[in-house]
């Protein structure tokens, strides 16, 4: 069963940095996409950035720049680190599996969802 459990949001002002973590279980990061999303009240939940079994990144355009994904597969973890933030990332950010190669990033073919890390960003 994969389960995901998230950690590492907090309060921050904006141009400050934040890493979240994401340990899993269940599963072998090394062998699915791992994906980090994130829902800010009233809004839809969004890919962020996503971690190929092979290394592979990608991040959403917008965040290009200021946002990386990494992971540790002998730990099982998931980070995301996240540098000069702006009061527009805040939302709770949630990590996902999803097994074989990433495809589409939408929240619906990934699995394991936690409770989610709250990011908040003043200004």
């Amino acid at each position: 069963q994969v389960q995901m459990v998230e950690s590492g949001g907090g309060s921050v002002q904006a141009g400050g940095s934040l890493r979240l973590s994401c340990e899993a279980s269940g599963f072998q990061t090394s062998s699915y996409c791992m994906g980090w999303f994130r829902q800010a009240p009233g809004k839809e939940r969004e890919a962020v950035a996503s971690i190929l079994s092979t290394g592979s990144t990608t991040v959403a355009d917008s965040l290009k720049g200021r946002f990386t994904i990494s992971k540790d597969n002998v730990k099982n973890i998931l980070y995301l680190q996240m540098n000069n933030l702006k009061p527009e990332d805040t939302a709770t950010y949630y990590c996902a599996a999803r097994p074989g190669p990433c495809g589409s990033l939408l929240p619906r073919y990934f699995a394991g969802w936690g409770q989610g890390t709250l990011v908040t960003v003043s200004a």
